[in-house]
């Protein structure tokens, strides 16, 4: 299954800046690769910041406004101004600067563009080396996958490779992204499992589920085991039992 983890959708490899960088090889550099920013790196290659168009634009915008420090200044007009007066990367960038490990889902990646309000992400490996940088379109990219390649991997990694089942019992057809989910299974857990799974597949715009189950154990799992119906499975009794695993059985 691709497309599930940053480094198979991000931009390598990336166009990136010293803290010492001029204000006008900056904008030379965003206009000659056709990108909207840069990473700053410091002299050890670490990512201490970022420069933005939005960054640039201060000095155009604010740049012929008098100097002096006002009194009642709210700190982003402050700092807005700072940077119009900027004539490096270290003067102009965002820092500190939100990153994301090359491993991290895209999901994990959505999640933090859409909690800190940001277009995109510097993507570091696992020493904090900048490798890559990925956008919201770079992320948007794992929906136009086919839907051949989608239907291919919800059979053959989640029905196949991890609900241990498969056509007749159960089966799966996709149009425009949405996955429906047909035929039957004997619990309505498994059924519940397999939509969550689904829907974790790259491309999958939505999940149906028309799967038919001959026994409901939800009630039950929730009564002994305190099921919350995360696809890790129960937690452990409320009774006080330990649940122990059989021999030989992977914890995974």
């Amino acid at each position: 299954m691709t497309g599930r983890i940053v480094h198979d959708v991000m931009s390598a490899p990336v166009v990136s800046v010293g803290v010492a960088t001029p204000y006008r090889e900056i904008v030379d550099l965003l206009a000659e690769h056709g990108v909207s920013a840069v990473p700053v790196l410091d002299p050890g290659g670490t990512v201490v910041g970022i420069v933005s168009e939005a960054d640039l634009l201060h000095k155009l915008a604010l740049g012929g406004e008098e100097p002096q420090r006002r009194l009642f200044e709210r700190r982003q007009r402050a700092v807005r101004r700072a940077k119009a007066e900027g004539d490096t990367a270290g003067d102009l960038m965002t820092s500190p600067v939100v990153t994301v490990p090359a491993a991290a889902s895209v999901v994990q990646a959505a999640k933090i563009m859409e909690n800190e309000q940001l277009k995109r992400l510097p993507v570091v490996d696992a020493d904090g080396s900048l490798v890559g940088i990925v956008s919201r379109r770079d992320l948007l990219r794992t929906y136009r996958r086919s839907d051949e390649a989608i239907r291919h991997d919800v059979l053959h990694d989640i029905i196949q490779g991890m609900l241990f089942t498969g056509p007749p019992e159960m089966d799966v057809a996709v149009a425009d992204g949405i996955v429906t989910l047909t035929g039957r299974t004997d619990r309505r857990s498994t059924a519940q499992i397999a939509e969550r799974l689904v829907h974790g597949v790259p491309g999958v715009v939505d999940v149906s589920s028309e799967l038919i189950y001959e026994y409901d154990d939800t009630p039950d799992l929730k009564r002994h085991y305190d099921f919350d119906a995360e696809v890790g499975g129960p937690k452990q009794p409320r009774d006080g039992t330990v649940w122990v695993k059989a021999p030989g059985e992977r914890n995974d």
